[in-house]
């Protein structure tokens, strides 16, 4: 195994709900899944890559699944897998979910905005946003467009940039390299400042030499190595970031040193 890697963006599901969710996706989006969406899938897939840990989103597509999720989260939960509960924004009872999510010793979230239907910068995010930074927990947001939902800019670089700018003690972590096919305005307004970023569902859509510049010009531990498993392969993925030549120090702190940073609480 090679030593260490961090996956910050996978997915998975319990097995029952794979079983259609899986298939519903694929069509949903045009895409193929690598993997058949379980924890020993996920596993089997991370040993072929090297993967040491993944962290694990979870969506909370509506309110009455908050339970369930932190439940589930509670299984799967070991040394390789670190689940990062949802919660759903028009739940009323939602910053005392974030509450006992911190509580129960999650790390963090995964918070969609095609999905649970919320703007980024729209105000009933923002007591949200401040209790997730009071609670010190991490934050992987899904950030612009969704493969599967028309072009709607829910969460798009200027509205990242003014939470982050609010909300100095979130720890935000956007995806898809700041912004999927919103590469241009990311590197506007994104790239270089302080802002985390992983890579995954990436290189295929901006092409590589695209993003090995945006990823050079970023500060180098925000970047962080994630994959969206099963929606991309992880041992392709990691060579690809591997054939990009970043650098020794540059590649250690993507592939593991900045994820276990952030996991670590600092």
């Amino acid at each position: 195994m090679k030593t260490g890697i961090i996956d910050f963006h996978t997915h998975a599901f319990p097995d029952k709900v794979a079983a259609h969710a899986i298939p519903f996706l694929e069509e949903e989006g045009d895409v193929t899944a690598f993997h058949d969406g379980r924890i020993t899938s996920l596993l089997a897939s991370m040993d072929r890559a090297g993967v040491a840990k993944s962290v694990l989103c979870t969506i909370a597509t509506k309110p009455a699944q908050f339970d369930s999720i932190l439940s589930w989260s509670h299984q799967i939960r070991s040394e390789r897998i670190i689940p990062f509960p949802s919660f759903h924004p028009a739940d009323p009872d939602c910053l005392e979910q974030i509450h006992r999510i911190k509580g129960e010793g999650f790390p963090g979230v995964k918070l969609h905005p095609y999905y649970q239907d919320f703007y980024l910068d729209e105000e009933r995010m923002l007591p949200i946003y401040e209790k997730l930074g009071n609670e010190n927990l991490l934050v992987v947001m899904h950030t612009g467009y969704d493969i599967a939902f028309p072009r709607i800019r829910r969460a798009v670089p200027a509205q990242i940039m003014e939470i982050i700018d609010r909300y100095p003690d979130l720890k935000l972590v956007t995806t898809h390299l700041g912004g999927w096919e919103l590469w241009e305005e990311v590197a506007e307004l994104m790239i270089g400042r302080p802002v985390y970023m992983d890579i995954s569902y990436t290189f295929q859509f901006l092409g590589r030499e695209k993003a090995k510049k945006m990823i050079l010009d970023h500060p180098k531990e925000y970047v962080l190595f994630g994959t969206d498993s099963p929606w991309a392969d992880q041992n392709a993925a990691v060579q690809e970031l591997k054939e990009l030549e970043l650098g020794a120090e540059r590649e250690e702190l993507i592939l593991r040193g900045n994820a276990e940073r952030l996991l670590q609480g600092s």
